[in-house]
């Protein structure tokens, strides 16, 4: 089989060991030609991680790019742009591979052309325990490829067999370049927060290209689910996290859903998330219902005031930060290192 050259792409934000952990896993993968990127956010690691990564980056077994602001998207995009691999494969910077992990991402663009995306399977800590650990389902319900109902249907944990599907999750994918370079489509930064829904938001825009999304359940890994560090910059408990969580639902929704589309992903995100109703399970408390309902209102204001702002902004602050950079360094500036795989 072809082994078309793959860029691993791992956006990091105040993580130290594990991500240690999470690159020395990568780096023992036996695929002949990729090619591992590094956009750290951190504004200062622990001096062990820090000369963990001067030293791999020196070695030439990453290529580390340091910047100076937290952004999920804006870190997948940044990297994207440096990238030299046919295809992006994204990972969380809390994760651990099997050997043949690479090649399992690469075989499906090399055997179905028709696929653009290739979501992993993902063996997520939390989510395993809470079924117990036997739970496998072989084939989505079709109620997992309706956009307005499709997020509580998808479950990229359990399900055992290949098949098409609407989304990957953001800790396991992968691209065809063409998806950036051909299409034009890039995640949106606009995507606050932990970003929740970014990937989602990306993958929905994918599939107007006319390219499939794959799940593969060889391409597996598993996801350590870290409380601290990765994209969340902030707690969930937080004022700040609850409005961004709702505001990215709503933009999702409002960018790529009909209005019947919409108003059904806006209905159950209620029933769920406010009510707190199953899959949710949350506290019934009139006081908390009332308070989660507070913010599932600013939240809808706010992608509201988002998508009005872009008729004169498209919000790739980052993305714009970068090509302006670009535009003006002379003579070129280069990455901090090089790796060749």
């Amino acid at each position: 089989m072809a082994s078309p050259p793959i860029s691993v792409i791992i956006p990091t934000y105040r993580r130290e060991q594990i991500l240690r952990e999470t690159l020395e896993n990568v780096l023992q993968q036996d695929y002949p030609n990729y090619e591992v990127i590094v956009v750290d956010q951190t504004q200062t690691h622990e001096p062990e991680t820090e000369n963990y990564l001067n030293e791999l980056a020196a070695a030439q077994k990453i290529r580390l790019f340091k910047v100076t602001w937290a952004s999920l998207p804006g870190a997948r995009n940044y990297a994207v742009r440096r990238s030299q691999g046919e295809i992006l494969l994204f990972l969380d910077d809390d994760v651990l591979l099997p050997p043949r992990f690479l090649a399992a991402h690469a075989k499906n663009f090399v055997e179905r052309p028709e696929v653009g995306a290739v979501a992993g399977r993902v063996f997520d800590r939390m989510k395993l325990a809470d079924s117990g650990g036997d739970l496998t389902i072989d084939y989505l319900p079709p109620e997992a490829m309706d956009p307005g109902i499709a997020w509580y249907h998808i479950d990229l944990v359990h399900t055992v067999k290949p098949q098409q599907v609407l989304t990957a999750r953001g800790c396991n994918m992968s691209y065809r370049r063409d998806i950036f370079e051909k299409h034009n489509v890039w995640f949106d930064e606009r995507f606050r927060g932990s970003a929740v829904r970014e990937e989602s938001d990306f993958c929905l825009r994918i599939r107007k290209t006319g390219y499939q999304i794959w799940y593969d359940p060889d391409a597996n890994l598993v996801h350590l689910g870290e409380e601290t560090g990765g994209c969340h910059d902030i707690t969930t408990r937080s004022l700040k996290y609850q409005i961004t969580f709702y505001h990215n639902h709503f933009l999702m929704g409002l960018k790529n859903l009909t209005a019947l589309q919409a108003l059904r992903l806006f209905a159950r995100l209620f029933d769920c998330h406010v009510l707190g109703r199953p899959p949710c399970h949350k506290s019934g408390s009139p006081i908390k219902i009332v308070t989660r309902f507070f913010f599932y209102l600013i939240g809808f204001g706010k992608a509201l005031l988002t998508l009005v702002k872009s008729l004169w902004d498209d919000g790739q602050i980052y993305t714009r930060q970068d090509k302006e950079t670009q535009q003006q360094a002379s003579p070129r500036v280069s990455p901090q290192s090089v790796v060749s795989n």
